[in-house]
């Protein structure tokens, strides 16, 4: 039977801080005991949980290796549903943000400046950064609707900066 969460599976704190290291070391160990290789000559039944473990650690992994998925799985544990979809209101200065990226980005493929994308990339990677030492912050405080806020907020900076390089691409074709 699986752990009630992917923190306990790794044996790791259920905390957004994570040591890369030890979930590295921790994956590995759950996959040397649980690869489907291991079962290869067990019966069909045995197999098939196999496989199942190993489906379930890979996603755990993934799950606690990238930053945002580990906040929305650890607001998810808290009871905390992000709601990307539904919940869209955010503070007004940050919807201003939004706005001026993208017009910077409009404006900067527009005019074929690889200079000004590179440039706003490299803001928005800024930006994240800060933003995820402050929702390590709310999270560590259990200020989780301020956490589950700092999410969304983050989610679309990663859909601007996945823009941003799409447009630098397209532009270096």
């Amino acid at each position: 039977m699986l752990p009630a969460d992917h923190f306990a599976l790794f044996d790791l704190p259920q905390q957004f801080a994570l040591d890369a290291r030890a979930l590295d070391d921790a994956y590995r160990a759950v996959q040397a005991h649980v690869h489907p290789d291991r079962f290869a000559a067990a019966g069909e039944a045995q197999k098939r949980v196999a496989m199942q473990w190993a489906s379930q650690t890979n996603d755990a992994y993934q799950t606690l290796r990238q930053p945002l998925k580990r906040a929305i799985y650890l607001l998810h544990l808290r009871g905390v549903e992000v709601q990307a979809e539904n919940n869209t209101a955010m503070e007004p200065a940050f919807l201003m943000q939004q706005m001026e990226w993208r017009e910077r980005i409009e404006d900067a493929a527009a005019s074929r400046n690889v200079g000004e994308l590179d440039a706003l990339g490299r803001e928005l990677r800024d930006d994240a950064r800060v933003r995820f030492e402050k929702l390590a912050s709310l999270l560590d405080s259990r200020s989780d609707q301020a956490a589950a806020e700092a999410v969304r907020q983050l989610m679309f900076i990663e859909r601007v900066t996945d823009e941003v390089g799409t447009q630098i691409e397209r532009l270096d074709q």
